[in-house]
């Protein structure tokens, strides 16, 4: 990797850990399309083991707000969700996946602009629990199912929750992916580069957070979500 893409990374690595921990999700949304023009190969796996990293400082700081019960049942469904999504890696070509990727960003955008909020009941909870699974692992982008079950929640309580959930099934998406060999050496190394600039995000999120109330967490999840499938779409088209 040269150093200005390194910086490039870097850069969208910062904001979406910032956002991560600011909002309960958002690193693989915001930095994906981005990574995926710079270097692909990052894809899932480098960008899952990042995400677990913020995953992990939240969890630790909003532990007294998470929802256990809710986090439970999503995680219910995350497993074969999970399994699913390794498999769908392996068989699906990276254009088709950068679509799926895309097109599924865009649906949650309009589905939440229009004001669609389900209810965080056992059902919606599992389904949106596999089909994060399915999208996490596959794209390193779980957040939107999750985001639309839990997105009328408080700010603690929402970061805290989809912390909480993205953390364990995170983990079991990095041992499936070494199971399937999407996870190599080079895959750590650059991990390992871009832990300060997670830890920065993190840090950067803690002042951001005082200005987000519920209405500018919700917008600034749909903003930056759109932007991040247009740019990849983009990226598709142009590359032909």
């Amino acid at each position: 990797m040269s150093a200005a893409g390194y910086v490039i990374i870097a850069v969208a690595i910062l904001l979406g850990s910032c956002l991560q921990a600011s909002i309960g999700f958002g690193l693989g949304m915001l930095a994906a399309p981005i990574v995926a023009v710079v270097d692909p190969s990052l894809i899932p796996g480098t960008l899952i083991m990042l995400a677990t990293a913020v995953t992990l400082l939240v969890v630790v700081r909003e532990r007294e707000a998470i929802d256990l019960a809710g986090t439970g049942w999503a995680l219910a469904g995350r497993v074969p969700g999970t399994v699913a999504g390794a498999l769908l890696l392996v068989v699906l070509p990276e254009r088709a996946l950068a679509y799926v990727l895309a097109a599924v960003v865009l649906g949650g955008v309009a589905l939440t602009s229009f004001g669609w909020m389900p209810t965080p009941h056992r059902r919606n909870l599992v389904l949106a629990g596999a089909t994060s699974g399915v999208l996490g692992t596959a794209t390193s982008i779980g957040g939107p199912p999750m985001a639309l079950v839990w997105q009328n929640s408080s700010g603690a309580k929402l970061r805290g929750t989809m912390s909480g959930f993205f953390l364990v099934g995170s983990v079991l998406s990095i041992v499936l992916l070494a199971v399937t060999g999407a996870i190599d050496h080079r895959t750590v190394v650059v991990f390992g580069m871009l832990i300060p600039v997670v830890i920065a995000g993190y840090l950067l999120s803690r002042l951001v957070n005082r200005h987000l109330d519920r209405k500018r967490q919700r917008w600034a999840a749909i903003v930056i979500s759109a932007l991040g499938a247009v740019v990849l779409i983009v990226r598709q088209l142009v590359g032909g």
